[in-house]
């Protein structure tokens, strides 16, 4: 089997999602050719262990982001049985043009890859209140989950190409403004530690920043905080109305556990809940519960660190 991973770009360079495409990808027996759009990332992605071949897709539109424009350049180049990316705004939206344009089935927000008679593939419904499991045929296109595959290793030493394209672009971006926070981005982070009301005072947040820093976290909130306090942006809103995530480690703060919050976190590898209600139902979900106030939990948590 074919597969062609459309690299995820991040300042600069190679997103580690992309390594953890090919790593899918090598699951399911599948021989991994990755498109770098712009040119960006390539020596990380020639690197990866099973990636047989890497292209380097360049033109003028690569210059903003523009779906369709680079969907269309990326499609021009793209061979084989399957197209990958990653469940990104970006990637979902290149993955689902390139799809149409194929006339080929796409589906999205993969969680896990098997074979038999097609390509079995799992992901949430509902919000996240359930697992669905499909076969999808190929050829076909499937976006994942980042941090829901483990990633390929290092020591690849795969054949370079540059292929220069252009398409058309609808919408020309004239001015890039700044995020505010250079933190991580929960949507992306592989660990993230998450306030709620619980935690009394927006101001107390500073706790959760000072964990994160100690562990290479992102700082989440559950919706509760985001609409209780201006200071707590939308951004950080993990759940229903905000972010879906699956970190391999989450760890719950004076959240209680509604169900649009547990939407959005339910499928983390291990989720460790901190809370003074016993009876609090994050504790319905979570790997690992401490009951007990976060003035109580996280000062203990941070001696407990700062000795590693």
């Amino acid at each position: 089997m074919d597969v062609t991973v459309i690299a995820e770009a991040s300042g600069g360079g190679l997103h580690p999602v992309t390594a953890q495409l090919v790593g899918a990808a090598s699951s399911i027996g599948g021989i991994s050719t990755v498109l770098c759009a712009g040119g960006v990332g390539v020596t990380e992605a020639a690197s990866i262990a099973g990636v047989t071949k890497v292209i380097s897709v360049e033109g003028d539109c690569f210059g903003s982001f523009d779906g369709g424009a680079w969907a269309e350049a990326l499609n021009s180049v793209a061979r084989g049985d399957v197209i990958m990316a990653a469940a990104t705004a970006s990637g979902r939206e290149i993955a689902a043009t390139m799809a149409a344009m194929r006339g080929i089935p796409i589906v999205q927000d993969a969680t896990a890859l098997g074979i038999a008679s097609g390509i079995l593939v799992t992901r949430p419904i509902y919000s996240g209140k359930a697992i669905e499991t499909s076969t999808v045929q190929w050829p076909c296109a499937i976006t994942l989950r980042a941090n829901a595959f483990d990633a390929a290793g290092g020591g690849g030493n795969a054949d370079v190409s540059t292929v220069n394209q252009s398409a058309d672009v609808a919408v020309a971006v004239k001015e890039a403004i700044a995020k505010a926070s250079e933190r991580l981005d929960v949507a992306e982070a592989d660990i993230i530690i998450s306030g709620g009301r619980g935690m009394g005072d927006p101001a107390n947040f500073s706790h959760l920043y000072e964990v994160a820093d100690m562990i290479g976290a992102a700082v989440g909130a559950s919706r509760a905080a985001v609409d209780t306090w201006d200071e707590i942006p939308h951004s950080m809103q993990v759940g229903q109305t905000g972010k879906t995530v699956t970190p391999s480690l989450y760890i719950a703060v004076g959240i209680s556990g509604a169900i649009q919050h547990l939407a959005g976190m339910r499928t983390s590898k291990y989720i460790v809940a901190i809370n003074k209600d016993p009876d609090a139902p994050i504790f319905g979900v979570a790997d690992y519960g401490i009951v007990a106030t976060w003035e109580e939990a996280l000062p203990a948590l941070k001696d407990e660190l700062g000795k590693l």
